[in-house]
């Protein structure tokens, strides 16, 4: 009977350590499965495609959404799960474009054209400007001519 005991009494301390130890990584699979579960049933964010993970009961949220309010949405939801100590973001808006409109460029720079010139070409006609930039800057001295000494006295 002391040996069934012994056994009993050893079972069940390494059942409750052996679970001891798992519990945090399930319920932090738990809480994963949670906040996926809460984004995927807010109306707001139906097509949202972001990553969401876990450690020691810290939310990472991570992804692109189309905008401020839909990252703050995400934030709101997650924050509510039951079980989640903390919150961190790696969120990037990403704005969308309208039909039609081209994107703004900044003032000052002109857009890039292809020209039909070969790499090679343009190394030569580059080395041309050059030429042609440092002739312009050249001082030519005016057309002096020298005469001896000066016979004028004062």
């Amino acid at each position: 009977m002391n040996l069934f005991k012994r056994t009993t009494a050893l079972l069940v301390v390494t059942l409750v350590l052996g679970t001891a130890g798992c519990t945090d990584s399930s319920s932090d699979t738990a809480i994963t499965g949670r906040v996926k579960t809460a984004i995927s049933k807010e109306p707001g964010l139906t097509g949202s495609k972001v990553g969401v993970s876990t450690t020691e009961k810290v939310v990472h949220l991570s992804g692109t959404v189309k905008s401020r309010d839909e990252r703050a949405m995400l934030i709101a939801v997650a924050r509510k799960v039951e079980g989640v100590k903390a919150l961190k973001t790696d969120l990037v808006v990403t704005p969308q474009q309208k039909p039609g409109v081209k994107p703004q460029q900044k003032a000052g720079v002109k857009p890039q054209q292809k020209s039909g010139v070969k790499p090679q070409q343009k190394s030569e006609v580059a080395a041309q400007k050059k030429r042609e930039l440092r002739a312009q800057h050249r001082v030519t001295p005016p057309d002096v001519q020298f005469q001896g000494p000066s016979t004028s006295s004062n």
